[in-house]
């Protein structure tokens, strides 16, 4: 990741340091690293920290209530709001991770962040990234049994199958995300402590350090490319067999419940991959924001705060529970 002069120069508000502490020239590593965060004016902070902030409440508030949704209405206790009510719960967990400290740091303009935090930030964002994933994989497995197999979907799509499923994803993302920090823990970094981001990012964090990083880099290429290209292929998969069954016997009826029963997640899978695929995909727009930027904001900001708006908004249920909600909250209060 490479940061133009120019984008330097909109960091004229960092706060001014010895030299000697914030470059580490004399030192074999560093203790803290500096978040250079967004490309902002000084005068455009208090604009953007407004605008992130209702965001990131949005994504709280909005997932929280998807939960709770699903926990009171007994109708909604089915597999496919089971793996909702997780995706509710990372999404929630995948913002924490980066946005509060771009708020922090946007308000006091105190840009560094610790090794001990840089290090715990990159684990729990793959880790949130990678369940994300699985999460969603999960979904599209339960929307191609609900449709190509209807008839044998209560008996397979078993509370046991639901658990291991989740259990599953747990244990791959964590595996993955461990594998990375533990490496990324051996590097020494021992110059540069700045980093052209909002958060800590993996790939920056390894360009920054002097020492050899082609077992990281094999690593990124390797486990951590099968962790994301994996869900992929098989939401694919399941959207192919799901769109094979329609097509077999194709009726407007058919078409429509199936539009209307992945609809949803489909969005979601677009949104998600979308802006994930577009980082590597897509060239830089403009000298002054980098692709990586951007597309981090959009799978860590946007797409958790659209969620519960896509599922609420199409999904006949969730609109029943929130207003069975709602309406014994008002008779409560009188």
């Amino acid at each position: 990741m490479v940061i133009s002069e120019s984008l330097i120069f909109n960091y004229s508000f960092i706060p001014s340091r010895d030299m000697s502490n914030t470059r580490w020239e004399n030192q074999s590593s560093v203790s803290e690293f500096l978040l250079l965060g967004l490309p902002i004016l000084p005068e455009q902070r208090g604009v953007f920290f407004a605008l992130f902030l209702g965001m990131y409440l949005t994504t709280v508030l909005g997932n929280l209530l998807i939960i709770l949704l699903i926990r009171l209405d007994s109708r909604l206790h089915t597999p496919m709001y089971f793996f909702l009510s997780h995706l509710a719960f990372t999404d929630v967990s995948f913002s924490s991770v980066t946005v509060p400290k771009l708020l922090v740091s946007m308000s006091t303009q105190d840009l560094l962040i610790s090794y001990p935090g840089c290090v715990s930030q990159t684990y729990f964002f793959i880790f949130f990234t990678d369940l994300d994933s699985f999460l969603i994989t999960s979904m599209a497995y339960d929307r191609y049994m609900a449709i190509c197999h209807p008839l044998h979907y209560t008996t397979i799509m078993s509370e046991g199958l639901c658990a291991s499923l989740v259990a599953a994803s747990w244990v791959l993302s964590c595996a993955n995300a461990l594998s990375h920090t533990l490496l990324l823990a051996q590097l020494t970094f021992c110059a540069d402590n700045t980093i052209p981001h909002f958060f800590c990012d993996l790939g920056a964090l390894l360009k920054l350090s002097c020492s050899d990083t082609f077992l990281n880099m094999l690593a990124m290429f390797t486990v951590g490319v099968v962790a994301t290209a994996l869900p992929f292929v098989g939401i694919m998969v399941s959207y192919g067999y799901i769109g094979a069954t329609i097509l077999r016997v194709p009726s407007t009826k058919r078409i429509y419940k199936a539009l209307s029963t992945c609809g949803s997640h489909l969005t979601v899978v677009c949104l998600y991959y979308g802006a994930m695929f577009g980082q590597y995909f897509f060239p830089t727009l403009s000298s002054f924001i980098n692709k990586d930027i951007i597309a981090a904001l959009m799978y860590t900001v946007v797409t958790p705060m659209l969620n519960p708006f896509i599922y609420s908004l199409r999904n006949r249920n969730i609109k029943e529970a929130l207003r069975k909600l709602l309406s014994r909250a008002t008779f409560s209060s009188q």
